[in-house]
């Protein structure tokens, strides 16, 4: 290398190190109108030697691929210097700001920013309380990224507590210290009235800080969550943090929830926690997000993290990252003896009805779900069902698929609980960086001494269908059809009835309305010349006919009448159930065992 250039590549980085050590930034979030929805927000950045800075938002949240524009809840940008003199600034492009500093020292912005929609991946604000989503409150300076970050909360009249799993500032109240943005973006806070207990699991403290109500009992809470914990750390044989949030949202109807690096949110139905199906998918949802806490969060593919906040970050892995986590959380639950294997099973038949009874499996791989999940995933239209399929759902059957696989391999010896540990240990702890898809397919083979080139190229990468009974029958086990041999007569739509209409809202691919040009947003007006206002009454209808009847369905679209003369399929959707095999033998009987934890 030519020696001035080598100098002058050093000036600069000296430079850029010099500024970045030198600078200090701190946020003040106050509430003055949380019954409008509003947070005020002081971004406070000292030691600056820049001509102008770049302010940015993030545009989207980790563990939610959707570009959200967080941007667009912004309001009353401003700035001045340490010294209050005003500071001019413009909008740049949609998520960034730019400040001429004059090369001031300290550089004080100030913003709002409107939160009123309800999700656990969004800033929420009312009289009650106040969830802030980090990415959608906290502006970075842009190259300064990696710098620490100091928050202050300054809680309104009524609210008297703080969740988070941001590390406490000794001796300063309500003030949390995150050693970079990464970490800032990773921890949410709960501001206001939570109700907060605790319990200990895996020599980890957890406190869950419960928002809205409900008719839980913490006592039995705190007793099944921890039973969850140390189920999933005996997988990886520790335990990475030392205290761990959880922040639940309890609504009148609520689900969902969103994995941190130490904590997590979740929605749940207030009213649910005395059913034995809602508590046990609180308890699944728990157990789905805890297990992020080493899979995603720290073994994670290699494209999530460092993430780029104002792009699209992609991978082809989300069928590992999130499919299998969907995997874990049943079986999670059967190993903590929450399902029995009977019901861990008929638990897995709903993933198997999902992805059989979807037209999409057979024409969008799952590595190609996990790329396009920013543009399709999230963003589902009247022909999803049609032309995707969910990472989630398939990624879990595969989850299963390669557990099957490897117990076999290695006479129940090994499983997928060895691949991800191996994982973990290996590109987490050791090398300290996210994995490729040929590095965890490579682990994989290491641990069950398998060829995965057809699993990758029919099941990953393609879309050949599952073979089922070829993996459970290596436990024993025979999954069945019971729709298999009826013959129930299907037009291949779905239809609801929407302001009084009768509205078709899905066409199935390659059934007789897709064939005969139905569309979604018809409204069916009569069948063979039967009016019909219901979904009871066209069941009934298309119920008194056989398979190869051709029927006339009288619609309007866009108030046009339409006679469309189609000839009814057999109906292809599958009701499924896994039952054992008589005949098993003594080996598959023992992989059963080792994979259902019995």
């Amino acid at each position: 290398m030519n020696k001035y250039l080598f100098i002058i590549l050093i000036c600069m980085m000296s430079s850029l190190n010099e500024a970045s050590a030198q600078s200090e930034i701190s946020f003040k979030v106050s509430f003055s109108e949380p019954q409008a929805h509003y947070a005020d927000v002081e971004m406070k950045v000292s030691g600056n030697r820049k001509e102008f800075l770049d302010v940015k938002m993030p545009v989207w949240a980790p563990g939610s691929y959707l570009v959200r524009e967080f941007s667009k809840n912004v309001e009353g940008f401003s700035a001045k210097s340490g010294d209050n003199a005003s500071l001019p600034a413009e909008k740049i492009n949609k998520n960034t700001w730019r400040i001429v500093t004059g090369k001031k020292d300290q550089v004080v912005i100030n913003y709002k920013v409107y939160a009123f929609e309800v999700s656990v991946r969004t800033s929420f604000i009312d009289e009650s309380h106040a969830f802030l989503s980090p990415t959608g409150i906290f502006m970075y300076v842009d190259g300064l990224i990696r710098q620490p970050a100091i928050v202050s909360i300054v809680p309104h009249k009524n609210w008297k507590k703080i969740s988070t799993g941001l590390e406490p500032v000794k001796g300063k109240l309500n003030t949390y210290l995150a050693s970079d943005f990464d970490v800032l973006y990773d921890s949410p806070i709960e501001v206001g009235n939570q109700d907060i207990f605790e319990f200990e699991a895996a020599g980890v403290k957890h406190e869950v800080a419960m928002y809205g109500g409900g008719n839980y009992n913490k006592t039995r809470l705190q007793a099944d969550m921890a039973r969850i914990v140390e189920e999933e750390t005996a997988i990886f044989k520790e335990n990475p943090n030392k205290h761990y949030v959880f922040i639940v949202h309890n609504y009148q109807t609520g689900g969902g929830g969103l994995e941190h690096l130490n904590s997590t949110v979740l929605g749940a139905s207030r009213l649910s926690y005395d059913t034995d199906k809602g508590y046990k998918g609180f308890l699944g949802l728990v157990a789905h997000e805890y297990f992020h806490l080493w899979n995603v969060k720290r073994l994670r593919p290699q494209a999530l993290g460092p993430f780029d906040y104002s792009n699209e970050n992609y991978t082809r892995d989300l069928w590992v990252a999130e499919g299998f986590t969907a995997y874990y959380d049943n079986l999670m639950l059967r190993r903590s003896s929450f399902y029995s294997p009977e019901k861990y099973l008929e638990v897995l038949c709903d993933d198997i009805s999902i992805v059989q009874n979807q037209p999409g499996s057979r024409i969008q791989p799952v590595s190609e779900s996990s790329f396009d999940a920013w543009i399709k995933y999230y963003r589902p239209n009247e022909n999803s069902k049609n032309s995707v399929i969910s990472y989630y759902n398939k990624g879990a059957l595969l989850g299963a698929i390669l557990d099957l696989e490897i117990l076999n391999a290695t006479k129940g010896a090994k499983g997928l609980d060895d691949v991800m540990k191996a994982m973990y240990d290996e590109y987490y702890k050791k090398q300290k960086r996210g994995y490729t898809s040929e590095e965890f397919k490579a682990m994989a083979e290491k641990i069950s001494g398998l060829s995965l080139d057809n699993f990758y190229r029919d099941y990953v990468n393609g879309t050949a269908p599952l073979n089922y009974n070829v993996h459970l029958g290596h436990a024993g086990l025979n999954l069945i059809n019971e729709n298999e041999s009826k013959n129930n007569p299907s037009a291949g739509i779905v239809a609801a009835v929407k302001d009084g209409k009768l509205l078709i809202s899905t066409v199935y691919r390659g059934g007789a309305g897709w064939n005969s040009g139905l569309n979604v947003n018809d409204e069916i007006i009569a069948v063979d010349g039967y009016r019909v206002s219901s979904v009871a009454e066209y069941d009934k209808v298309i119920s008194l006919k056989k398979t190869g009847d051709k029927i006339t369905v009288l619609v309007s679209r866009d108030g046009i009448i339409k006679s469309i003369e189609l000839a009814l399929v057999a109906d292809s959707t599958g009701k499924f159930r896994i039952e054992a095999d008589k005949n098993a033998t003594a080996e598959q009987i023992l992989i059963r065992k080792k994979w259902l934890n019995i």
